[in-house]
């Protein structure tokens, strides 16, 4: 008789402990939502670490006359550099009026990113706006920013772009992203041929992602050849209303 009641309370316990279980495991599972990043779980901040996307290679072209698209480029690089990817920008025009100053918040923050990198080959001022700067020098400075991405883009292609790049490697030597700020602005302006820009993208390694940035006229020419065509339209701008250029969200 004793033994049946240990082996009754024994197999009690058990029971209890495999209920608690069960139990413990379904209330996880109701505070998850299935078909929801990580299962709606927050995510946790990862070492960044050098890696090779799986999904590269398409064309990307921002173009309007709304404030954005030199932003949306950026975060576009900071994400693609969050996960390890080597990304680099070329940044064509980006001179600034004067109400910008030398140091820029973007620059400082990328210099702190690994993985991402930058270049400025753009005249003081804008082509355009009678702010003193010199025709010539916009086209001679245009024309050295795209010799120096179709640069880049056969040092991509010389690269094994399915493959981790080292963060601190040079941009000659291949990125999985890059970004060429502006230059559909210059392409609009006349200081880069439109029939070019089409050359380049159609020249790029099938992985290479390509983000071109400006422009306030719909770049027709890249109809059918960008796989991305988002036009960034303004509704207000504080430009209009006398606003200068603000430390922390223009510079």
């Amino acid at each position: 008789m004793t033994h049946d009641n240990d082996t009754t309370d024994d197999t009690r316990d058990s029971t209890d402990s495999t209920t608690d279980g069960d139990t413990d495991e379904s209330a996880a599972d109701e505070t998850r939502t299935p078909r929801t990043p990580g299962g709606g779980s927050a995510p946790e901040p990862q070492p960044i670490e050098p890696a090779a996307p799986e999904a590269f290679g398409l064309v990307q072209a921002w173009w309007g006359d709304g404030k954005g698209k030199t932003t949306a480029a950026m975060g576009m690089g900071f994400r693609a550099a969050g996960h390890g990817y080597r990304v680099h920008m070329l940044q064509f025009m980006k001179g600034g009026a004067d109400s910008v100053e030398g140091v820029r918040g973007e620059y400082n923050a990328i210099a702190a990113m690994p993985g991402f990198t930058y270049e400025n080959a753009g005249h003081y001022g804008w082509h355009g706006l009678l702010d003193g700067s010199e025709n010539d020098e916009h086209e001679a400075k245009a024309a050295a920013a795209f010799e120096r991405a179709e640069e880049l883009v056969a040092g991509a292609a010389d690269a094994d772009l399915t493959e981790p790049l080292p963060l601190d490697g040079e941009a000659d030597a291949g990125v999985h992203m890059l970004i060429l700020d502006e230059l559909l602005y210059a392409a609009d302006r006349g200081l880069v041929a439109p029939e070019d820009v089409v050359a380049l993208v159609e020249s790029k390694p099938e992985a290479l992602e390509l983000v071109l940035t400006g422009s306030h006229a719909e770049p027709d020419y890249l109809d059918g050849v960008a796989d991305l065509i988002t036009n960034v339209r303004k509704v207000a701008h504080p430009f209009d209303a006398g606003h200068r250029a603000r430390r922390g969200t223009e510079y």
